[in-house]
């Protein structure tokens, strides 16, 4: 089974190439790396002359955001284009666990189409002199807010409502089945929902999969990410109108909390004067594809 890793990347090149290094270090090396550059042109050299050696994928970053979803399109298509048969999808923040890729392979080679979704550490800041590969597993546990099977373990029939972006694998074939990301969210948050959502509406189930970690490197984030206020509203209404109910609930009502939205007619979700009206009086949306 030939595997291809797909991560985006704008900015966080420090991030990129501790991912690349965690990937050369694994006990199952990816055939293929594709990292889709989105509107940076600093990529290609960030990762150049590294092993595992990577393709690089240019998608230009449009006025609305970056284009997560297109991008994520982009590098599936590029991988397909290289004879992948499993995509393993890492957020640019993401350093795989030396068993990571090859435990995806293992659950894809039992054929039944499936979302495969390992855990996630989320890392504190690192020392002086950096995050040790050797260290990681020990510096975090697993998100709590996701299920964490044991090494070993597949919890089948997962809820596709906790499905995220930030490591999971499938086959070429069940990528096609699904159809890829939508790409009309641009922009950060709920293009993921919606690709889980898509999966479960044509009856791929998500498996949660044990021995397959990923840890996610430190940055500097709000809660809720008022930077991608607009962003978020903008998502959220296409998901909206997509699959009738309202996604990043929890961050709607914590903006709303913050007088920064409010409920509308029909119960639609728009800012109220105390965010400004403009985007402009908002932090900017930050610069790479890191949640």
């Amino acid at each position: 089974m030939r595997t291809a890793v797909i991560t985006l990347a704008a900015g966080r090149h420090a991030h990129l190439r501790r991912q690349q290094d965690g990937l050369a270090a694994g006990s199952r090396a990816p055939d293929a790396y594709v990292v889709v550059a989105m509107g940076d042109p600093g990529v290609a050299g960030a990762v150049a002359g590294r092993a595992p050696a990577a393709d690089v994928v240019d998608v230009p970053a449009g006025e609305g955001g970056l284009p997560l979803a297109a991008a994520r399109n982009a590098g599936a298509r590029r991988a397909l284009e290289l004879g992948a048969d499993l995509l393993v999808f890492l957020d640019v923040d993401c350093v795989p666990g030396a068993e990571t890729i090859g435990r995806y392979g293992d659950v894809a080679r039992r054929d039944v189409p499936a979302l495969l979704c390992g855990t996630v550490a989320y890392l504190p800041p690192p020392g002086e002199g950096g995050y040790r590969l050797a260290d990681l597993p020990g510096l975090a546990p697993p998100h709590p807010a996701r299920p964490a099977p044991a090494p070993g373990e597949v919890l089948r029939d997962g809820d596709h409502d906790l499905f995220w972006s930030l490591s999971f694998a499938l086959t070429a074939r069940t990528w096609r089945e699904i159809g890829g990301f939508c790409e009309e969210y641009t922009g950060y948050g709920g293009e993921d929902t919606d690709f889980a959502q898509t999966a479960r509406a044509r009856g791929v189930p998500l498996w949660w999969t044990g021995g397959a970690p990923a840890y996610h490197q430190h940055h500097p984030t709000s809660s809720p990410p008022v930077q991608h206020l607009d962003d978020i509203l903008r998502n959220a209404a296409v998901f909206h109108r997509r699959w009738g109910r309202w996604p990043m609930g929890g961050w709607l009502r914590a903006f709303a909390e913050r007088g920064l939205v409010a409920r509308g007619p029909g119960g639609s979700w728009h800012r109220t004067g105390s965010a400004g009206g403009a985007a402009g009086t908002l932090p900017p949306a930050g610069s790479s594809s890191g949640r």
